[in-house]
């Protein structure tokens, strides 16, 4: 009985090396082992293309090619007829085979020896089932859409970004059983990504960033396609702070990503809504093969809704709010604190990045420190507390690109990046487009010019 590449995508993993049989123009067979088969869609696969040899020219003068697969599970084998299309060297499909591919020599052994030239398409023609499991796979194990509609009710219940970004990661710990996850923002200016929460980890590492293209959150949000790893590897492991001899006044200013020190697993799915591209949720995992194609198809779902309610938190923050803001009293601490007479907090704010250090206590740089700068000299020279989105959005001194600022966003990492920092200083929402400034020390402000 034919089938189709959905039902065996699990044979595309590269767990087990599929087997490619080819010919050339005289009929002349050869097989060989392929390091990569990459699942496209029900009527496309690519193959990585890494050596000139045989099989490279048999393609090219014979494009009918049968392919071999294994299930990595329970050994059933499948024969897939198909016909080669073309080659891509870049976009998409190309950086996504690339990482995959990174992640089986790592695992094999070969990361000096497979390196991809380019990824071959193929339509294909039948899938023809060869060997099937001798009994029947016993069932268990997480429902992916039982999971899925669980954390998606969580989500329509968020209020704003702040909630959001709480219930999407609860929902990959309390939903879906993953232990490690964080969420990254786009920042559109430094084309980096920037933490805003995590799960799992020691620390929450709010404000670390990834460059776009670096690793494998930097690739997906590059190429705005998920990636996924299932096994170690080092070229495709997130970037961290190397602070091992390094020197200067910089090296304080990064925030070290949190992540496992050897991750057997990784997935990262970007959110994009309309067209614009917001962030990624990243999830990993020391065991090897920890995510199936069925979750990242979970996870690609429920990136999208939450990539809608995001942008639609962004805009909502930025209407007119006619609501009176609440009335907060400082926490008792606080209050004792501005009673009592303690030291100012000295407070240092760095032209060239906008990095901000309270008490030499590094907090935030670029567009997010400049928001707190100017709320610290709103506050220490008006006596000012009480602030909103649309403000800071015409303050021409914070710097705000004209489209994509994710000014929710980054209002989102400050306030986490302070209570992390357990800052004497602290931000509250108390309405749409609004929030409080609670300072519990006196303010000592010092610029440094570039």
């Amino acid at each position: 009985m034919a089938l189709d590449l959905d039902a065996i995508r699990a044979c595309l993993e590269g767990a087990i090396p599929a087997v490619l049989a080819t010919c050339d123009t005289d009929g002349t067979p050869n097989v060989t082992y392929l390091s990569q088969a990459e699942y496209v869609d029900a009527q496309h696969l690519a193959l990585s293309f890494q050596f000139f040899n045989k099989t490279r020219r048999n393609v090219l003068a014979n494009p009918v090619v049968e392919l071999l697969v294994i299930h990595p599970v329970h050994g059933a084998m499948y024969r897939i007829n198909a016909r080669y299309l073309r080659t891509e060297v870049n976009g998409v499909l190309f950086e996504r085979m690339k990482a995959k591919l990174a992640g089986i020599a790592s695992h094999t052994g070969m990361s000096g020896v497979f390196t991809l030239r380019g990824a071959d398409l193929y339509a294909v023609g039948r899938v023809d089932p060869v060997a099937l499991p001798r009994q029947e796979i016993a069932g268990g194990g997480l429902n992916r859409l039982s999971a899925l509609r669980r954390c998606a009710h969580r989500l329509v219940d968020s209020s704003d970004l702040d909630s959001l970004v709480e219930r999407l990661l609860d929902g990959m710990v309390e939903d879906f059983g993953i232990r490690h996850a964080m969420l990254l923002m786009l920042d559109p200016v430094g084309r980096r990504l920037y933490t805003v929460g995590s799960r799992g980890y020691g620390r929450s590492g709010a404000g670390s960033e990834v460059p776009l293209g670096e690793g494998v959150i930097g690739v997906a949000a590059q190429q705005n396609t998920p990636i996924r790893i299932n096994h170690a590897t080092l070229e495709y492991a997130y970037c961290r702070t190397m602070r091992e001899g390094l020197s200067g006044p910089l090296v304080d200013r990064e925030i070290p990503l949190p992540g496992l020190a050897e991750p057997g697993s990784q997935l990262a799915v970007p959110l994009a809504c309309c067209g614009q591209f917001l962030g990624v949720l990243f999830v990993e995992s020391a065991q090897d093969m920890r995510f199936s194609w069925d979750d990242e198809d979970a996870l690609v779902a429920l990136a999208a809704q939450a990539a809608a309610l995001a942008r639609g938190f962004q805009a909502s923050a930025e209407a007119p709010d006619h609501e009176a803001a609440t009335t907060e009293a400082l926490p008792p601490a606080a209050q004792a604190a501005q009673a009592a007479q303690v030291a100012p907090l000295r407070i240092r704010h760095y032209e060239a990045d906008g990095s901000v250090f309270l008490d030499d206590d590094y907090v935030i740089k670029g567009v997010a420190g400049a928001v707190l700068w100017k709320l610290l000299r709103d506050h220490a020279s008006e006596g000012r507390t009480e602030f909103s989105n649309r403000e800071l959005r015409l303050s021409p001194e914070i710097g705000l690109p004209e489209v994509g600022d994710n000014l929710e966003a980054r209002l989102v990492l400050l306030t986490r990046r302070l209570v992390d920092r357990q800052a004497s200083v602290q931000l509250l929402r108390t309405g749409r487009g609004r929030f409080r400034l609670l300072v519990a020390r006196p303010l000592q402000l010092a610029n440094v010019p570039r």
